[in-house]
C-alpha cells in the first residue's frame, strides 16, 4: 500500500469517526502466505484408498492396472451407468410436476419406504407393525455417521466393536461419532477365511449392550462371509448378550446376484424380534456412487418407540446437513416401484455381479496355469467386489513398480476394476511378486 492510498483510508476513517491504524501497522499487515491463520497445518496423508488412484492416475505407464477403488467398471474399463437409472431419469425429467423444493429431513417418504421393504423383505412383520423407521441419508457413510451420531447421544452403551478388518471408513465415522471403537476377529490369515472362532470368543466377552458392526453381505476387504449356520450361532451369540446390531449393507444384489439372499443376514436378526440399526448404499447397486443415495433403518420393539426414535433423529439430521438431496433418492424410487423398472435392474445387477464371478474364476484358473505357489482358492470363495489377496505391503509395492498395477497395500483388489484382457497382466504380476519378493 503506497502513502497516499494510506492517506486516503486514514482520512475516511476519521471521517467515519473511526481511529484509524498508523503508517507502520498497515504495512505490517500480514499478507504473505508464511502469516496465514492455518500456517501451522500439516500437510494431511492422502486418504489410503482414494490415494491408491491419485497415485495411479499419475503414472504414464501404457499398462497401469488401478485396482483400488471400489466402483464398477465394465470389461473395457469404463464405468457404468445402467440403462434402468438412464430410464428413470429420462422419466424424471419429463414429469414437469416436479420441483427442486427442499425434501423434509428425514428425505422422500416414498424412497425411504420402499428401501426398507427391500432390505427386510415386502413381508417383513417388523414394517408390518410399524417398528421401523427410515431415513434417507447420503449414502452408506452418512447413514452410518447418522446412527453413529444417534447412537452416541441416545444408547446407554457406547462402545462399538468392528471387525478386524474393516473398511478404513469405518473406525473414523464412529470415533468422530462419539463412539469408543474396539475390534472383533475376524479374517483368518492362515486360512485366508473366517476366524469363526476367534469372533466369538471376542464377542463372547463383550460388555453386555456393546453396539457391533456387521457386514450384511460382501465383507469389505476380504470378501469373507459367515454361512447362515454361522450367522445364526452369530445371532444367538448377541441376542443372549443384549448386544445391539449395526448392519453396514453397502452390496445387496451386489454380490451374489441375487437381492434375497444378500439381505437374509439383517432378516435373520429381524425375525427374533430384537431391534437393530442398517445402513444401506445404493452406490454399487444401482452404480449411484457421486448421487450419494442411502438410507439409515432402525427396527423398534414397538411402533410407539420407532417414532420417538425418529424424533431424534430429526435433530441430528438437521444441524449436519438439514436435508437429504432429491435427485438421486428419486431415481431409486422409480425403480422400486415400478415392475418392469425393477425387474429390468435385477437384470442389469445380476450382469454386474456375475461378470466379478466371471473374473474371480479367470484369476484362479490365470494363477493356477501358471504353478503361482500357495493355495489361491480363497480368490472363488470369497465373494462381492474385493478380493483379499494375501498378498503383503511388500509384494504389493513390487507389484506396483515393477507391473504398474495398483491397489491398497494391505493386498485388496477390487475384481471389478479386472477384465478379461487385464487377468493375464495381474497373474503375472502375483507370480513374480510370490516367487521373487516373497
Amino acid at each position: 500500500m503506497g502513502s497516499s492510498d494510506r492517506s486516503r483510508l486514514g482520512a475516511l476513517l476519521r471521517h467515519l469517526g473511526v481511529e484509524g491504524p498508523t503508517s507502520s501497522s498497515i504495512s505490517a499487515f500480514p499478507t504473505s502466505a508464511a502469516h496465514s491463520a492455518f500456517s501451522h497445518l500439516l500437510q494431511a496423508p492422502e486418504d489410503p484408498i482414494l490415494g491408491v488412484t491419485v497415485a495411479f492416475n499419475k503414472d504414464p505407464s501404457p499398462v497401469k492396472l488401478n485396482l483400488g477403488v471400489g466402483a464398477y467398471r465394465t470389461e473395457e474399463g469404463k464405468p457404468l451407468v445402467l440403462n434402468v437409472v438412464r430410464r428413470a431419469e429420462q422419466q424424471l425429467v419429463n414429469d414437469r410436476s416436479r420441483v427442486k423444493e427442499y425434501l423434509p429431513i428425514v428425505g422422500l417418504a416414498e424412497f425411504n419406504k420402499l428401501s426398507a421393504k427391500l432390505i427386510f423383505g415386502a413381508d417383513s412383520p417388523a414394517i408390518r407393525e410399524n417398528r421401523v423407521t427410515t431415513v434417507q441419508c447420503l449414502s452408506g457413510t452418512g447413514s452410518l455417521r447418522v446412527g453413529g451420531e444417534f447412537l452416541g447421544r441416545h444408547y446407554h452403551q457406547r462402545i462399538i466393536y468392528i471387525p478386524l478388518p474393516t473398511w478404513g471408513n469405518h473406525p473414523k465415522v464412529f470415533t468422530l461419532a462419539g463412539l469408543s471403537v474396539k475390534t472383533y476377529r475376524y479374517y483368518d490369515p492362515a486360512t485366508r477365511g473366517l476366524n469363526f472362532q476367534g469372533l466369538l470368543e471376542d464377542l463372547g466377552t463383550a460388555p453386555s449392550g456393546a453396539i457391533v458392526l456387521l457386514h450384511a453381505c460382501a465383507h469389505n476387504p476380504t470378501g469373507v462371509d459367515p454361512t447362515l449356520e454361522q450367522w445364526e450361532q452369530i445371532r444367538q451369540l448377541m441376542r443372549s448378550k443384549g448386544l445391539l446390531p449395526f448392519f453396514d449393507s453397502a452390496y445387496q444384489g451386489f454380490a451374489s446376484g441375487n437381492l434375497d439372499a444378500d439381505a437374509q443376514s439383517v432378516r435373520m436378526f429381524v425375525a427374533d424380534g430384537g431391534e437393530c440399526l442398517v445402513a444401506q448404499s445404493y452406490a454399487k447397486n444401482m452404480g449411484l456412487y457421486g448421487e450419494r443415495v442411502g438410507a439409515l433403518s432402525i427396527v423398534c420393539n414397538t411402533a410407539d418407540v420407532a417414532g420417538r426414535v425418529e424424533s431424534q433423529l430429526k435433530l441430528v439430521i438437521r444441524p449436519m446437513y438439514s436435508n437429504p438431496p432429491i435427485h438421486g433418492a428419486s431415481i431409486v424410487a422409480a425403480i422400486l416401484k415400478d415392475r418392469d423398472m425393477y425387474n429390468e435392474w435385477t437384470i442389469e445387477l445380476k450382469a454386474m455381479a456375475d461378470r466379478i464371478i466371471s473374473m474371480r474364476h479367470q484369476l484362479f484358473d490365470a494363477l493356477h496355469a501358471r504353478g503361482t505357489p500357495g493355495d489361491w482358492s480363497h480368490i472363488i470363495k470369497q465373494i462381492g467386489m474385493f478380493t483379499f489377496t494375501g498378498l503383503n505391503s511388500e509384494q504389493v509395492a513390487f507389484m506396483t513398480k515393477e507391473f504398474h498395477i495398483y491397489m491398497t497395500s494391505d493386498g485388496r483388489i477390487s475384481m471389478a476394476g479386472l477384465s478379461s484382457t487385464t487377468v493375464a497382466h495381474l497373474a503375472d504380476a502375483i507370480h513374480a511378486a510370490v516367487t521373487h519378493a516373497g
